[in-house]
């Protein structure tokens, strides 16, 4: 069985390492805010697109670490689904707070937190390591990183952070149609056990 998680990885490094020889023009694959509708296929392409090594070895680190366990939480086909989904929507968001900029955004930063905010509804009581080193439940964590991505929206920096946030809001809606569609599940498998008695 395919793992989209290290397939999304593998195709965001070799995009990457393309963008390095300088063969393509990579900002004609780059989300613009005032060329959106010109160029609509940047809403994806610009997913797989990084700044620099730290950008991209960042991103690919949260993208293995917790894009491996949603996967296996729900399946490749939701995985892939919700993985475009928030990259979309992180752009969409971005649109919506840079509109008419001519400044590209580019990364896979609201794939991920669509990925978080998924994790966070489907799992909200698995343990993680906060920022290295501090024991914390996924639904408290994803709460403080949300948390830090509206007050950076305030703080001029390189960050979009409005694209994180698209991608969140999306992770959060899909988790929860998982979560109601799992449960919906349970409930006529016992349903079912009834009968057999």
């Amino acid at each position: 069985m395919v793992r989209w998680t290290f397939v999304l990885i593998i195709a965001c490094v070799a995009v990457f390492l393309l963008q390095q020889t300088g063969i393509f023009d990579w900002q004609m694959f780059a989300f613009t805010p005032a060329l959106a509708l010109e160029r609509p296929w940047t809403f994806v392409t610009s997913i797989f697109l990084h700044a620099d090594f730290s950008h991209i070895f960042f991103n690919m680190f949260a993208l293995f670490m917790f894009g491996m366990i949603l996967e296996s939480r729900v399946g490749p086909k939701h995985f892939i689904i919700l993985f475009f989904l928030s990259g979309i929507a992180g752009s969409i968001g971005y649109m919506i707070s840079a509109s008419g900029s001519m400044i590209p955004a580019i990364g896979a930063s609201g794939a991920i937190y669509g990925i978080i905010g998924a994790l966070a509804v489907i799992v909200p009581f698995m343990m993680l390591w906060f920022l290295g080193g501090i024991p914390m439940p996924m639904v408290v964590a994803a709460v403080i990183w949300i948390a830090m991505e509206v007050f950076g929206m305030f703080s001029p920096s390189d960050i979009a952070h409005s694209a994180h946030l698209g991608g969140v809001v999306v992770g959060i809606i899909y988790g929860i149609y998982l979560r109601r569609k799992e449960r919906k599940a349970v409930k006529s498998f016992f349903r079912e056990e009834e009968f057999r008695y």
